[in-house]
């Protein structure tokens, strides 16, 4: 009986295993297409994640144009990290905390790793940056690519760029200024875009977010597939450079402008075209001078990276770097705004904002003389009635049948938002 029922008994069980067979591959194959959409979908979102780490132009302060590369130390960096909170610059969206050139030994380890100063960051750059973060700051650092710093010491990262860029992960940086500095046998253009890819992939990949900030001294089409904002002129004259100057030489504020709006058209879309820092406080401008200089970069959509004392800031210089509307404006993420006439020695500068606004800056580049302009804005492309608002002021701006009369001071500018 047992033998009789045996063949039938494992007829079933062939019968079952059968069956069970294609519904584990089916299984397998159902778990390795939801594995691979999983990898897909988190892949894009890193990517995604990436380009947006600036989808507006960056905000913060650079320890170069005040403190140079002498004066920097571990002492008044943390002075000047408390100042940018306690005076409500983090608030108001001044977020970067960078330290500039200055931090570094004067030679690499013996592996090639980075070594902070031993005198003037003794507790090295990891305390530095859980400082900034315990005050609800992002932390960043300067570096170099090549094989040795501006100033000549051989520090640089070529060669060493896995090791420095995983010390940089270890430390909890989020913001890398990469400058070109120096190679020892000369950057060509060919070297220079490679280094720069390569640092990209490596932070790209690197398990957290850094900001990379290109500072190689002018424009280059690469830039915006590279990095989130990158230089497209040299160091504007400030402080550590025997003062600000507003115009009249290349890199003065004036000069600077002059060179970044000829690449206006490639900002945008998480990449942001960097004039280099602001040059406020007592580093050689009027305040009216001052107000110049941050219209401009608001206008045009510039990092604001301030490079003042934020531990003495007066109250003039507080007002132009804290005003809300002059931030929106350069935050406002449609466009880089442009130069778009020049008349009689006034610039009007453009930028279309969002929800139908315009931001419009009179500047009176006269260097001796009071202008007076009547501006016709239906010669800038505005027709209707419109609100129009003095940005620095918060006052309406009288417009008859079109026409807006200003009067301006040399270097002096009227900054509007006209909305209908």
């Amino acid at each position: 009986m047992k033998r009789a029922c045996s063949p039938n008994t494992n007829t079933d069980e062939n019968s079952t295993a059968s069956s069970i067979r294609p519904f584990k591959t089916n299984y397998l194959r159902m778990k390795l297409l939801v594995i691979a959409f999983l990898l897909f979908v988190t892949l894009n979102v890193l990517g995604q994640d990436k380009k947006s780490l600036a989808p507006t132009p960056p905000m913060g302060w650079n320890s170069w144009d005040w403190f140079g590369k002498k004066e920097i130390n571990e002492q008044n960096m943390k002075e000047c990290i408390d100042a940018v909170v306690n005076e409500g610059l983090l608030d108001a969206g001044y977020k970067y905390f960078v330290i500039d050139g200055g931090w570094r030994d004067t030679k690499l380890g013996p592996n090639g790793e980075l070594l902070a100063h031993p005198d003037k960051f003794p507790h090295g750059m990891k305390a530095m940056a859980d400082y900034a973060h315990s005050k609800g700051l992002k932390f960043g650092l300067h570096t170099v690519p090549g094989t040795h710093d501006c100033g000549g010491d051989p520090v640089g990262g070529f060669g060493h760029e896995e090791l420095q860029v995983k010390q940089f992960v270890d430390w909890g940086i989020d913001f890398i200024k990469l400058d070109k500095c120096k190679y020892a046998d000369g950057w060509n253009e060919d070297l220079l875009k490679k280094t720069y890819l390569k640092w990209h992939n490596l932070l790209d990949n690197c398990g957290r977010d850094i900001l990379l900030s290109i500072s190689a001294y002018k424009w280059r089409d690469w830039y915006p597939e590279v990095g989130q904002m990158a230089r497209t002129t040299g160091d504007i004259r400030a402080r550590v450079s025997k003062g600000a100057v507003f115009d009249l030489i290349p890199l003065s504020v004036m000069g600077i402008s002059d060179e970044n709006n000829k690449s206006a058209e490639f900002a945008g879309n998480g990449y942001w075209n960097d004039p280099d820092m602001l040059a406020l406080g007592n580093q050689g401008l009027s305040i009216e001078e001052q107000k110049s200089h941050f219209a401009l970069w608001c206008i045009m959509s510039s990092p604001l990276i301030l490079g003042n004392d934020p531990r003495i800031m007066s109250k003039e210089e507080k007002e132009i770097i804290l005003n809300a509307v002059a931030i929106a404006v350069n935050q406002d993420p449609t466009e880089q705004g442009r130069r778009i006439k020049v008349k009689n020695g006034f610039e009007i500068w453009k930028k279309n904002l969002k929800n139908g606004k315009i931001a419009i800056l009179v500047l009176n580049r006269v260097n001796t003389e009071k202008q007076k302009l009547i501006l016709k804005l239906n010669e800038l492309g505005i027709e209707g009635n419109y609100k129009i608002t003095n940005i620095y002021t918060g006052e309406n701006v009288r417009c008859n049948d079109g026409l807006v009369s200003i009067e301006l001071v040399p270097h002096a500018s009227l900054f509007m938002v006209i909305e209908k």
